[in-house]
């Protein structure tokens, strides 16, 4: 019960008592008087009745007597009376049955009235010659009494209610900065910061809500502070601090992770772009537009690979600049080789401050020096041609598998949902402490290819999402999941990636709620997964989709976390559960490089502070693993621990062995 409620409940109690106290003091109060005028209306009557009776008390005239005293009795207001002989026998009796009409009888048990018998003597000259008694009917005073009862019960009531209502009035008033000091301490464990700008009037309240207000200012700047430590340290190690694009150990930490370190074919294209002409416009300008030449021409970049999904953009120095297009098409990068080239066209001084641009196709995992090489011999060209369009060749390095083309990835899409010929593979994540200790299970999902047995769906995902088809495969993957033997999972508790593409597409929701419902039934809990960059740009459709999955005990994961290389104030809004630090930056760790192990240290105080459990993926040696024991991670996932296993349709296929004791 609330606090309002406990003051509202001792205050009527307490009320009550009192007005039953005054109800019962004025009814006792009332039957004495009652009791009394009852005894003295029988004395006065008993009085004046013997005075005229002793007129006729020769003893001739028993009849006028009797006349005489009927005459008062039909009256109804007395219960007895009666002319008794000197001997004290009746003469005279007129006696009524106790009769009380229109009063409950258990209120005549609770409040009796005493009515006393009053007795005057009849005189014949100075000798006694008999006795009046009379007795008043008690009736008359019950129903006085019970009117003034319920008067009294009408009164005390009616003040009850009022009390009750400027009492529940007052307190609401009176407790309403406790009320937001509720709804504060609530929203901090939301991770929300809330002022109460109103302080009360009441001097304790007063002081408590100052107080909780410093707490919140102090929590919310603790926050600040850990995310401008982040953002520091994210400029020293991976930013270039002129346009804010990633340095040139941000791209090999990317192309690292992205290209060299993957297995199996791969796509993508790689981009030199190059300011010319910068020395010159330093020397006859000044420093200055040299600057804004190089930030302009970031903004370009930038503008040109907004349709790009997870573009590495970064600034080599001077101006010279690189692009990691990862999953691209060739014609799809010749796009946005001349979309930047035209944004260049378009500038005033585009003449005496020449763009050129040139790039690699690549299909196979390669080195940086491999794409350097490539690309900056393809910009070397397009320097010789004074091309207003950007140079791109293929890289095919001798060991380069065939890759399959861009028609080839649609008709292995199309196929994939048409015949729902899709594996699932399960690996766990374990807590960071106890590697026995399984959060969850993330699901992979793997295409079973006939050469190759079972082949990851990630190069079709591009070609999914230019389709319009994400909504179908990820229902593809989710109606597969209720197929799965869920009971060998322990816990049952599994993470998957989900497009934003899949929750902005008209009738995906309808009929993701009713899976939902299933999930429930068979006791599922579902971690959901999107990339960093994903999160940002869809950031309103994820928010309602988190108010959403959280109702139901489910949760809301960041994939690739510290990849976008963007201000983490967007953790406050969006709110996850957990994030999972992006490969290229923990890969860094194993270096035993400081100012890495610095960067991510503060990557997990900025989740921490707004508790947001951080994960890290890609363990997959025992340097790896201790480099990330001396960190404050909450889980870990990788090879090391385990390989993903398949989720198959026989129970038991799924097992679990851990590797790392």
């Amino acid at each position: 019960m609330t606090l309002y409620r406990q003051l509202l409940v001792y205050t009527c109690m307490v009320l009550i008592c009192l007005s039953l106290g005054l109800w019962m003091g004025e009814l006792h109060r009332t039957r004495a008087f009652l009791s009394d005028q009852l005894a003295s209306h029988a004395q006065d009557t008993a009085t004046s009745l013997g005075l005229s009776l002793s007129t006729l008390t020769d003893g001739s005239d028993l009849s006028a007597m009797e006349a005489m005293i009927n005459a008062l009795y039909d009256r109804g207001y007395y219960r007895l009376m009666q002319l008794r002989d000197l001997e004290g026998h009746a003469l005279i009796d007129r006696t009524a049955a106790l009769r009380i009409e229109g009063v409950p009888t258990w209120f005549i048990r609770l409040l009796p009235l005493e009515t006393p018998q009053a007795e005057a003597m009849l005189m014949h000259g100075w000798q006694q010659s008999g006795t009046i008694v009379v007795e008043s009917h008690p009736g008359y005073a019950y129903n006085s009494l019970w009117r003034a009862a319920l008067t009294t019960t009408a009164y005390c009531l009616g003040a009850i209610l009022v009390v009750a209502l400027v009492g529940a009035w007052g307190l609401r008033r009176l407790l309403r900065p406790l009320v937001g000091i509720e709804e504060q301490a609530l929203a901090l464990t939301e991770r929300r910061f809330h002022v109460q700008q109103h302080l009360p009037r009441t001097r304790e309240l007063r002081r408590v809500v100052v107080a909780m207000n410093r707490l919140t200012e102090r929590i919310r700047d603790m926050f600040h502070e850990q995310a401008a430590i982040a953002d520091d340290l994210m400029q020293r190690v991976y930013q270039d601090p002129l346009t804010t694009l990633g340095n040139r150990r941000f791209l090999e930490a990317q192309i690292k992770a992205k290209v060299t370190g993957k297995v199996g074919p791969i796509r993508g294209a790689f981009f030199l772009v190059q300011a010319q002409g910068l020395q010159q416009l330093n020397q006859q300008l000044g420093y200055e537009a040299g600057d804004r030449l190089i930030r302009e021409t970031a903004e370009m970049l930038r503008q040109a690979c907004t349709s790009i999904a997870e573009p590495s953009i970064a600034r080599l120095g001077g101006g010279d600049f690189a692009l990691l297009l990862p999953n691209i098409e060739e014609d799809e990068a010749r796009r946005i080789g001349d979309t930047i080239l035209h944004l260049h066209q378009q500038r005033e001084d585009a003449q005496s401050n020449p763009l050129t641009c040139g790039g690699v196709i690549f299909e196979t995992p390669t080195s940086l020096q491999a794409l350097l090489a490539g690309a900056d011999r393809a910009l070397t060209l397009a320097r010789h041609r004074a091309t207003s369009q950007a140079v791109i060749e293929p890289l095919q390095p001798e060991e380069a598998g065939p890759t399959p083309g861009r028609q080839e990835c649609r008709t292995m899409l199309e196929n994939l949902l048409a015949q729902r010929t899709i594996v699932l593979y399960a690996q766990p994540t374990v807590r960071h402490g106890d590697l026995h200790d399984i959060v969850h299970h993330e699901i992979l999902t793997r295409r079973i290819d006939p050469l190759e047995g079972h082949v990851s769906i990630a190069p079709l995902i591009p070609i999914a999402e230019q389709m319009g088809l994400m909504p179908d495969l990820d229902r593809l993957i989710l109606e597969q999941l209720l197929e799965v033997p869920i009971s060998s999972l322990k816990p049952q508790r599994v993470a998957l990636n989900l497009s934003p593409l899949s929750l902005e597409a008209t009738g995906f929701m309808d009929w993701f709620v009713p899976w939902l419902e299933r999930c429930a039934a068979l006791g599922l809990a579902l971690n959901f997964e999107f990339p960093e960059f994903q999160a940002i740009r869809h950031r309103g459709a994820l928010a309602s989709f988190s108010e959403l999955i959280k109702r139901q005990g489910h949760r809301l994961g960041i994939d690739h976390f510290g990849q976008g290389l963007v201000h983490f104030g967007y953790l406050k809004s969006l709110l996850p559960d957990y994030v999972k630090i992006d490969r290229a930056i923990t890969q860094e760790l194993w270096n035993d490089q400081s100012d890495s192990t610095f960067f991510v240290n503060a990557l997990c105080n900025v989740a921490h502070s707004l508790d947001i459990r951080v994960m890290v993926e890609g363990v997959e040696t025992e340097e790896q693993w201790r480099a990330i024991s001396r960190i404050h991670l909450d889980a870990v996932q990788g090879y090391l621990i385990q390989r993903p296993q398949p989720l198959l349709a026989a129970e038991g296929d799924y097992k679990i062995s851990l590797t790392v004791s």
